[in-house]
Formats: C-alpha cells, sequence, structure tokens
C-alpha cells in the first residue's frame, strides 16, 4: 500500500504523454503572459483590494501585495523550472505525480479543485457587482435584489447563514458565458484574452495616473492601523491575513501552466510567460493598492466595487467610475476565461491517469479541448457563483493556491536530488533557498487564514481521500502498467 502511494510517473512516461498530446499548439511567449495577466489582474485590484484595505490592513495592504508577491516569485521560480521540463496540462498536480508520489499528486490535484472551482465564483461574484454599477449609473433598475445577492453569507468565516436573497443571478450568466467561450476553443480564448487584458490594463494606468493627482497622504495614517485586539483585524496579523486572501489573486501563473501543453515552444516561452506576467502584475496591483487607499479613507473601501466607490467620492474623477466598471467587466471576464481553461486542463490530466473517470479527459474532436471538464468547471462555478459569498470564496481559493504552490516548492528540491541529470531548460539558482523560502512564505500565508478556512480544508482532504482509496487508486493508469493483467 506505502509502495502504491509513494509511487512516482517518470519523466520519459510524461515526455510521451508530451508527444502525444492532442491539444491545439497555439500559444507563444506573449500569448502565455497575457494569459498570466489575464487572470491575475482582476479580483485582486478590482475587489480584493478595497475589501482586505477595510477588514484587515488598511493602507498597509500595499505590505500585504509585497508579502504575496514575494512568496509568488519564488513558487514562481519553481514552476518556470517545472513547466519546461515538462510542458504538461496539469500543473502542480503532475510536478507533484513526478517527485512526490501518487497520493502527493492527488491531494494537490485535489487542492487544485478547490482552488480553481471556488475561483470562478468569486470573480464572477465580483463582476457581478461592477454590473450592478453600470446599471444604476443609468438608472436602469430591472433585477430584484433578490436576484442581485447571495442567499448565503459567512459573518464569522465559520457559520454561514441566509441572507434572504434567491440567486446571484449576474454572476450566473457571466460563469456560463466564459465556459462557453473556454469549450469552443484555446485559440478563441486566447484571443478573447488579448482584448479584454489591453482593456483592463488601460484602465488601471488610467486609474493610477489620474487619481495620483487627487490622493490625500492623509489616508494613508496611520499606515499600519492598530490591532483591534482580534487576530488578524489590522495591525501585522492583519496585514498577513490580508496577504493570505488576496494570495489568490496570484494564481495566474499557476493558469500559465496548465497550459504548457498547448505552448508552441514551452522550454523558451513557458518561463518567459510565467515570470514576465508575475513581473507586470505585481508592480499594478502595488501602484493601485496605493492609490485606493490615498483617495478615500480605508474603511470607506468595503465594497466589492471598490475602485469604482474610490473614483466617485471625488467629483473630478466621477467621469472615469463609468470606464473602470466596464474595465472591470471586461478584465474579471478574462479572469473567469483562464481560470475555467485552467481547471478543466487539471480535470484533463487527472482523468488520463485514471485518477478520475476516463469522460473528463475527452477531448472535442472538432475544437480539440477537454469539453466535458470545460463543462462541468463552467457549471459548477456558476453554481457556487450564484450562492456564495465573496469573502467565503476568496478564502477557501487561497488556502488551495498556498497548498499548491508549497508542493511545488518541494517538489522542484526533491527532483534536483533524486534525477539530477534530467535537461532543465529553465534552471532555479539557489534552489534551496527558493524552495525554502517558497513553503515558508506560502505557509505562514496559509496559516493566518480564518479557522473556518480550515475546517473546510480538512473537510474537503477528508472527501478527497475517500474518493481516493474508493476509485482512484484502483483505477491509476500507473499501477495498471505495473500489473497488465489487471487491465
Amino acid at each position: 500500500m506505502l509502495k502504491k502511494l509513494l509511487a512516482t510517473k517518470t519523466f520519459e512516461s510524461l515526455q510521451t504523454e508530451q508527444s502525444n498530446s492532442q491539444l491545439k499548439r497555439a500559444l507563444g511567449p506573449w500569448q502565455l503572459t497575457l494569459l498570466g495577466v489575464g487572470c491575475t489582474i482582476g479580483t485582486g485590484i478590482f475587489v480584493l483590494t478595497g475589501l482586505e484595505a477595510a477588514q484587515h490592513a488598511g493602507p498597509a495592504i500595499v505590505l500585504s501585495f509585497i508579502i504575496a508577491g514575494i512568496g509568488s516569485f519564488f513558487a514562481g521560480l519553481c514552476y518556470a523550472e517545472f513547466s519546461a521540463m515538462v510542458p504538461l496540462a496539469g500543473s502542480a498536480y503532475t510536478y507533484s505525480y513526478a517527485t512526490l508520489g501518487e497520493f502527493a499528486a492527488w491531494f494537490v490535484g485535489w487542492n487544485l479543485l478547490l482552488e480553481y472551482l471556488f475561483a470562478v465564483g468569486t470573480v464572477a461574484v465580483g463582476w457581478a457587482r461592477y454590473f450592478v454599477k453600470i446599471l444604476q449609473h443609468f438608472n436602469i433598475d430591472v433585477f430584484p435584489q433578490a436576484l442581485l445577492n447571495s442567499p448565503f453569507t459567512s459573518p464569522d468565516t465559520v457559520h454561514i447563514v441566509a441572507t434572504g436573497a434567491v440567486l446571484n443571478l449576474p454572476a450566473v450568466f457571466i460563469a456560463i458565458v466564459a465556459a462557453t467561450i473556454c469549450y469552443i476553443g484555446i485559440s478563441q480564448s486566447a484571443f478573447v484574452n488579448t482584448i479584454v487584458v489591453v482593456i483592463k490594463v488601460t484602465v488601471i494606468l488610467a486609474v493610477i495616473g489620474l487619481g495620483a493627482a487627487y490622493i490625500n497622504t492623509a489616508n494613508w495614517h496611520p499606515f499600519i492601523p492598530a490591532n483591534t485586539g482580534v487576530s488578524g483585524e489590522f495591525g501585522w496579523s492583519g496585514i498577513i491575513r490580508a496577504s493570505g486572501v488576496i494570495f489568490f489573486a496570484y494564481v495566474g501563473f499557476d493558469s500559465v501552466s496548465t497550459a504548457a501543453q498547448e505552448a508552441r515552444n514551452p522550454q523558451r516561452d513557458m518561463p518567459f510567460g510565467l515570470l514576465m506576467g508575475l513581473a507586470i502584475c505585481t508592480v499594478l496591483y502595488i501602484l493601485m493598492a496605493a492609490t485606493l487607499t490615498g483617495l478615500m479613507p480605508y474603511k470607506e473601501l468595503n465594497d466589492a466595487a471598490p475602485v469604482a466607490t474610490a473614483l466617485e467620492s471625488h467629483p473630478q474623477l466621477r467621469w472615469l467610475s463609468i470606464f473602470v466598471s466596464f474595465g472591470a467587466l471586461a478584465g474579471l471576464t478574462s479572469v473567469i476565461l483562464v481560470m475555467i481553461l485552467g481547471q478543466s486542463r487539471i480535470l484533463l490530466a487527472m482523468a488520463r491517469d485514471g485518477l478520475l473517470p476516463q469522460f473528463l479527459g475527452k477531448v472535442h474532436p472538432k475544437f480539440r479541448t477537454p469539453y466535458v471538464a470545460t463543462a462541468l468547471v463552467g457549471g459548477f462555478g456558476a453554481l457556487m457563483a450564484g450562492l456564495l459569498p465573496i469573502g467565503l470564496l476568496a478564502e477557501l481559493v487561497s488556502i488551495g493556491t498556498l497548498i499548491a504552490f508549497m508542493m511545488v516548492c518541494l517538489s522542484v528540491l526533491v527532483l534536483r536530488y533524486t534525477r539530477p541529470t534530467l535537461n532543465r531548460p529553465f534552471r532555479v539558482r539557489w534552489v534551496w533557498f527558493c524552495s525554502l523560502m517558497g513553503v515558508l512564505f506560502c505557509g505562514w500565508m496559509a496559516l493566518s487564514l480564518g479557522a473556518g478556512t480550515w475546517y473546510r480544508l480538512v473537510i474537503w482532504t477528508a472527501i478527497g481521500t475517500v474518493i481516493y482509496f474508493l476509485y482512484s487508486r484502483h483505477h491509476s493508469k500507473l499501477h495498471q502498467s505495473e500489473h497488465p493483467a489487471r487491465r
């Protein structure tokens, strides 16, 4: 039993899978970069910046983004080494399977499911809030409040209570539209993503550039508000808590790695796309966080559309608010697109290995996309978006992301010693330092998340463990290859 749990896939078998891929190789270095920017620039800037400043960090939300960026940088280096070595769909799941064993890979893959499925819901809820802002701007009131809000909320991250609403209808709508685009094809998804990335980056630069003239530096004092006496509410514990929540905004480079099997020249382009996208996004996050907390007192940013709220507080900038709302819609749409794209590729990889049912790995004969997995991710994401509040969703996404990144950092270190002669087109320098720092930063942020988030993670992991022992280990193709008579 222990031998099976620790069994690893050989890199030779992974390279064979790569050469036999049915997915379309259509992505160049800048398209991969834009995929990362498309997924990373969205909820973090347009939604969570204001919420986390108001609830946990104050103006020091800037430091939260820096801490999250440092952790992402170390993890990104490890991702770059792996994705250049074995450019396959599956991301951290595939890397863990080749280094830490099947059960570790299942654990990572199961948590990536948590990350991506709830991430689609998180971003869709933010999209819905900006959609409502646009309707209000034009005095359009066609939806009752019961169809614009989640029917559940979580006031203390542990308990879930009813709100009286029925469904967040706009959030459900955008999740279904994005899934449809991903179903049609990777080229179409990349094209749509490129357009919306250009739109939202232009809007972000406009807010930073024009908003700088109206910053009141008094709003930055105190830069680190005193802790309220509750861990995670301001002070340094609040900064770390906020960094843990907004960390999910850095998931973009993980999504890039899931598209490695569709890159034209993955050995060269994957490290470029991963690290360039991460650098661009980190700079924009820090500048936007400083701008928003300078435009208005941080406690007034407690809104799912904080950028529009901050601009509306200055009569001279109100004209920009409507453009920001449209830019946010475009930006958040691209995030949902890349999230669905990434999750469907992870399901494809797990089904290909036999750990999930084979139908999830089906590739459409015309569109050459994992269409069953795409439809499943879009449908589940729409359900979560319609039912759950953004705060609860964001913390669930972050815990899954942080665990996956920690496993990747460990995996690259293990592989240096177990397979030192493997060809590494991109090689992390000072691998001991970078890997351990990635683990420490990600672990530090994970520990800062609320108790309710950890309770739900334990439940999610328990469900995954039961599925593994009842189904996955019996259908694993790795074990079938070792015992052909069992096929």
